[in-house]
């Protein structure tokens, strides 16, 4: 069904997966659709995303949303990732696009999806990405006056600088017994970042 590069081509589907029609509505040029490890993707263009988790939803059978997150894709791009189930098909979907790093911003799933509402919330939280329309886009998880987006691979873990990181292996890196060679900040921390002696 697939070829090695992982591309399905249109004569790929059989039509009993209900993607047949998708290159039809959205055109080469508008959607990719990849297999990996078992799972099928849609990528799209942050204006295709309504469309086709509306199409999804209404004419494909994907009526139960599962999850959305933001994934980090440095330096230029965040994408946002949906998982939809056709409970009737036992089948499932990634849906997926990309933002662009300096306006992170696209539609609001929840007009769509309800049950995209929290996970909108943590998105935008974790990862700064707005949700245009979103009904309530405000905090979740994280407590009042917190600053920056803790999922972003730029984020500094001031933590690991705090207190010993647990995560080491050579004696000395951890504070414990003596250094056998100079002292490294533990991952997830800048070079220029901390007291003198990290």
């Amino acid at each position: 069904m697939s070829g090695h590069d992982g591309h399905v081509g249109h004569d790929g589907h059989d039509g009993h997966d209900g993607l047949a029609g998708i290159p039809g509505r959205f055109g080469d040029d508008r959607v990719q659709i990849t297999e990996s490890y078992g799972d099928t993707t849609l990528d799209v263009a942050p204006a295709d995303w309504i469309e086709l988790l509306t199409h999804v939803r209404d004419d494909l059978g994907y009526a139960f949303f599962d999850w959305l997150t933001g994934v980090d894709e440095p330096p230029d791009a965040f994408a946002v990732v949906a998982h939809v189930y056709n409970p009737a098909a036992g089948r499932r979907l990634l849906l997926r696009t990309r933002v662009p790093r300096d306006d992170p911003r696209l539609p609001s799933a929840v007009p769509v999806y309800r049950g995209a509402n929290w996970h909108e919330r943590e998105t935008y939280e974790m990862f700064g990405v707005i949700f245009d329309d979103h009904p309530n886009l405000v905090p979740l998880l994280l407590p009042d006056g917190f600053e920056g987006h803790p999922l972003r691979k730029d984020f500094i873990l001031a933590a690991r600088v705090a207190k010993p990181w647990p995560g080491a292996k050579e004696p000395g890196e951890s504070g414990h017994g003596a250094p056998s060679r100079r002292k490294t900040l533990p991952p997830g921390v800048p070079a220029d970042w901390g007291p003198p002696d990290a």
